[in-house]
């Protein structure tokens, strides 16, 4: 076994969490170790390309480059490693319900190589508990004999794709360990690439912190979409109305009508607070309506669309632009674009997508703004699209970016 470095930080999951969370180390000091279970994902890093908008190919090669990053498959590589943080997804399942096969996997992987004297984070979102009930038992059942103490804490991620503002240095960071030894070296962990570590007494608050942040989005964006539809049926701008309300200082912040919910916090992190309410014999109503509204906008989307055709069409064609679950990325996870387009289907539209930033998306490839249609609608604004190509055709446009205005043609949902 090799003998534990310092200020080696490895990193278990290397996406949207785990390559920002290792550049961030790498410019504190840190050397990185990631590693991450898809061999083709860690031989693209290792070439210098890199698989997330947020950290370029230049910047992943430097670190390359000064040997103060490596990507991996190996677990065994962690036994250098001061500190291990656990980065991995945690998605539902079929049945909607809080999928931990990763996490669980992450943990069980690490365990047999956790050196003596070693801080383990876990930065996945999940329910209240998760640390010390899952991967506290795991990792403490599977270690080396000679590793006597083993230190955990949880800092959930705070990682939103493509801001160009906040990141892993700016954006402070919750820390709750088990003992006090463990908050310590934790709060000195993250104290050395963020600007401020904020401490909060147990694992479970700050694993129920993050999934208040996410639900409070998720539970607006659904009031904003259902205020939005009541907008419509009276025939008032929405949009104007928010700006309006916008203009008081105090009691209010502005959300946006859109398709839907997408992304791997938003339409997920939610729902493992409504499990975990179930699990303790009690009920989040309110977010498990704010759920359903989100669900169900893509299929009002699509009828508004649909509505915009001239009646005589009975197999509409519909383009859409934009299928990333939001601007500047092309990450597809969760998008509601998903269901727009299989509504679309099933009212006996024929359905084209366009997103300069995804190359394939489900099976499909896109087509250009030459492909003939009888309306678009814009779901998700990226940078590049050329809407005046289909404005200057005469196709009509519904709009649920709010950021086409005063345009012939194009219609607000």
């Amino acid at each position: 076994m090799s003998v534990q470095q310092p200020k080696t930080l490895a990193i278990i999951g290397q996406g949207y969490v785990g390559l920002p969370l290792a550049m961030a180390a790498i410019d504190a000091g840190w050397t990185v170790i990631g590693v991450d279970n898809f061999e083709a994902k860690v031989s693209q890093i290792n070439r210098g390309s890199s698989p997330v908008e947020d950290i370029s190919d230049a910047q992943l090669q430097a670190a390359i480059l000064k040997g103060v990053y490596k990507a991996t498959t190996d677990f065994s590589a962690v036994s250098q490693a001061s500190v291990i943080t656990i980065c991995v997804p945690t998605p539902l399942d079929e049945k909607r319900q809080p999928d931990l096969t990763l996490l669980r996997s992450a943990a069980i992987g690490i365990a047999p190589f956790v050196s003596n004297e070693t801080l383990v984070v876990s930065e996945s979102t999940s329910y209240p508990g998760t640390l010390r009930d899952i991967i506290i038992p795991v990792v403490n059942s599977l270690k080396p004999r000679d590793s006597l103490k083993v230190y955990f804490a949880s800092a959930p991620e705070r990682v939103n794709p493509g801001d160009p503002i906040w990141n892993q240095k700016n954006t402070p960071r919750l820390v709750g360990a088990i003992d006090e030894e463990s908050q310590q070296r934790a709060l000195a962990f993250y104290g050395s690439i963020c600007d401020a570590a904020v401490s909060v007494s147990t694992p479970e608050v700050a694993e129920a912190a993050k999934l208040l942040e996410n639900t409070f989005r998720l539970v607006n964006i659904a009031l904003i979409n259902e205020f939005t539809q009541l907008c419509s049926a009276s025939g008032i701008n929405v949009h104007e109305v928010i700006d309006a309300a916008s203009s008081k200082p105090y009691g209010f912040m502005p959300f946006r009508p859109g398709v839907g919910v997408g992304g791997h916090c938003i339409p997920v992190d939610p729902l493992y607070l409504t499990w975990w309410a179930r699990q303790n014999g009690v009920a989040a109503a309110f977010v498990e309506s704010a759920d359903s509204i989100n669900h169900a906008m893509p299929k009002y989307v699509a009828r508004r669309a649909l509505s915009m055709v001239d009646v005589s069409i009975k197999h509409p064609k519909v383009l859409i632009l934009g299928v990333a679950y939001k601007s500047g990325v092309g990450d597809v996870r969760e998008t509601p674009v998903s269901e727009l387009r299989d509504y679309l289907k099933s009212q006996g539209a024929e359905v084209a997508w366009h997103d300069p930033l995804v190359p394939v998306w489900e099976g499909s490839n896109p087509v250009d703004l030459d492909w003939n249609c009888d309306v678009a609608i814009l779901a998700t604004k990226q940078p590049g699209m050329q809407f005046n190509k289909l404005l200057t055709k005469g196709i009509q446009i519904l709009d649920c970016t709010n950021s086409i205005e005063g345009q012939t043609g194009v219609k607000s949902i």
